[in-house]
């Protein structure tokens, strides 16, 4: 049976993309914009430890959400490679890298002078440091401001710190703009079941997606059955059924098919008020997994769910 840190692994480099399998949970690592600089043009410049002499031209990102953020602040034409589970947006240089067990022969002989991750085993760190590539690793995001952070970090490491900073700052308008548009809780929190994978692992409210459902004044029926504080449980269909939330959000449509036929078709769960209701939300796999930019656009799918009160 896989330990958790590989599932964990397994959420952050290959939940996304066409050919990814089940989305298992990342393991939430709080980040910090701790940079540095000497010269005019922002370089040399340590970013969260990470030492980076000049602008780097040739980019290798290994994970999916670092590539979407290095679009969006327009670090794109230095990126020259991107892991086999970068997808968005189209134009990104897709190779056939794995994020899950990283090459270094492949990787150095790209030539880098930057390379990103959010995750990296010993072996490549050790291997990068002796051919003197800086490695930045950024794990899955805990919460919002931490994405916010990673952002900065990307634009500060890349020579786009002023893009980031607007980037930051234009998502947590929108944020801002769209919990104020949303209908304020009532007396009783609505209740949601976030479905990462077909054999029922979902996400609690003190996760990063908990969070961004907690913005809308939803609560995770999953919660009581975090015992251990993983954040990610696995729960049974019977414990699901008598829960029976209010709204089945289904972050596995692409990886395992699942849709809202699929789930009213599960033995007993055409009971459940959320099927009856058709408070159903078929959610885009990658969305709904990654902690970048896109963000914004899953809290307003969310958000419009909720606000007609049926999902489907």
């Amino acid at each position: 049976m896989f330990g958790r840190k590989f599932l964990w692994t397994l959420f952050v480099l290959a939940a996304c993309g066409p050919s990814a399998q089940p989305a298992t949970p990342a393991v939430p690592t709080t980040t910090t914009v701790a940079t540095t600089t000497t010269a005019d043009d922002g370089f040399p410049v340590e970013v969260a430890g990470v030492r980076i002499e000049a602008r780097p031209a040739r980019i290798i990102s290994l994970s999916p959400t670092a590539t979407e953020i290095l679009f969006a602040i327009g670090a794109g034409p230095q990126v020259v490679a991107v892991d086999d589970a970068s997808n968005y947006p189209e134009s990104v240089p897709r190779t056939d890298l794995s994020g899950i067990t990283p090459n270094l022969e492949a990787i150095a002989a790209m030539q880098p002078n930057l390379v990103v991750a959010s995750f990296a085993p010993d072996d490549l760190a050790a291997g990068l440091e002796v051919i003197g590539v800086p490695l930045l690793i950024q794990g899955a995001a805990a919460s919002l401001d931490d994405t916010y952070a990673q952002i900065e970090q990307l634009g500060a490491a890349t020579g786009n710190l002023e893009a980031a900073s607007q980037l930051v700052a234009e998502m947590a308008d929108e944020i801002d703009g769209v919990t104020a548009a949303s209908p304020p809780p009532g007396e009783r929190l609505l209740t949601y079941y976030h479905e990462l994978d077909a054999s029922y692992f979902s996400v609690v409210s003190k996760t990063f997606i908990g969070e961004i459902y907690g913005l809308l004044g939803l609560r995770s029926i999953a919660d009581p059955a975090d015992a251990d504080g993983f954040g990610y449980p696995q729960l049974s269909a019977e414990f699901i059924l008598a829960q029976d939330p209010d709204f089945i959000f289904l972050a596995d449509t692409k990886c395992c098919g699942q849709n809202a036929a699929t789930v009213a078709q599960r033995e007993g769960w055409d009971s459940l008020t959320a099927v009856q209701s058709g408070a159903i939300l078929e959610l885009d796999d990658d969305v709904a997994s990654r902690w970048g930019p896109r963000v914004v656009d899953f809290l307003q799918t969310v958000a419009a769910a909720v606000k007609t009160g049926v999902a489907g």
